[in-house]
């Protein structure tokens, strides 16, 4: 399997942590099937302070479609939503804040080495990012995009997901820029940020596992080139477009016969 190795930079806008919602087993059904045409999905993550959210900015400011997995993940526990409900009723009101909100710290150490808790908390809320994850995807297939890039933290790690992806995508940087990087924005100490990073699948790791590399360790202008010539070659082949035309006529052709059938067949009653 062929992948681009490119150089770039840029300065990292970090994305915070989504303990301890884990994506080991999101889909309780294949995406893939539940596609429509020939729209694919493209995985995309990267590494602590690798520029992985700049990278993102530059992809949906080119107009492409972009699904944050832990922005998911944070929305359908919210107040009101069934899985927040279910998770109250499974492990109680001590994990709610006084908001009403999921105190996620406390859930966190509830199934710290529980795996029957952490399997029942992932029962409750992998369904829910399964079902908006469809959502959105199918929107985006009406609005005509080719592909979905969805943002996955630990896309490799889990390694469940990848055979759902048609293409993954990297955001590399060397580990002395990355060190750098992490020190400067978060103010840490060298000892701190390598223990950080450590903590992690090493980048060059997942580089070799990835069909395309966005190497993030030069000049930000690069980067962004990187990223249009990336978006371009994933944006190349449009065999999807008479199905999508299809679907759209399909539809047309049911609100024009629900409106014959309203105004001039049925009976005005």
């Amino acid at each position: 399997m062929g992948r681009s190795f490119r150089r770039s930079c840029g300065g990292p806008s970090p994305l915070g942590s989504l303990a301890p919602v884990t994506p080991d087993s999101w889909f309780l059904v294949s995406p893939t099937s539940l596609l429509p045409g020939k729209m694919f999905l493209v995985g995309l993550t990267g590494g602590i302070a690798s520029g992985k959210s700049s990278v993102i900015q530059v992809f949906q400011q080119l107009g492409c479609a972009v699904i944050d997995v832990d922005i998911i993940a944070r929305h359908i526990v919210q107040p009101g939503y069934p899985a927040h409900r279910r998770i109250v009723e499974a492990f109680g009101t001590e994990v709610l804040l006084e908001n009403g909100d999921i105190d996620r710290k406390v859930l966190g150490d509830l199934i710290f080495n529980q795996p029957d808790r952490r399997h029942l908390l992932n029962s409750i809320t992998h369904p829910e990012i399964c079902k908006e994850m469809m959502k959105e995807t199918f929107k985006y297939f009406l609005r005509g995009y080719r592909y979905v890039i969805l943002d996955i933290p630990l896309l490799f790690e889990t390694k469940k997901l990848l055979k759902y992806m048609k293409h993954t995508v990297v955001v590399y940087c060397d580990r002395d820029t990355q060190l750098a990087r992490l020190m400067r924005r978060n103010n840490l100490s060298r000892e701190d940020a390598e223990a950080r990073i450590k903590a992690q699948l090493p980048l060059k790791d997942k580089a070799r596992m990835a069909r395309h590399v966005l190497d993030n360790s030069g000049e930000w202008s690069v980067t962004k080139r990187q990223v249009v010539l990336l978006h371009a070659e994933l944006e190349h082949s449009l065999e999807y477009l008479p199905l999508r035309l299809g679907v759209l006529t399909g539809l047309a052709g049911i609100v024009g016969l629900l409106y014959l059938l309203t105004h001039y067949l049925l009976p005005s009653p």
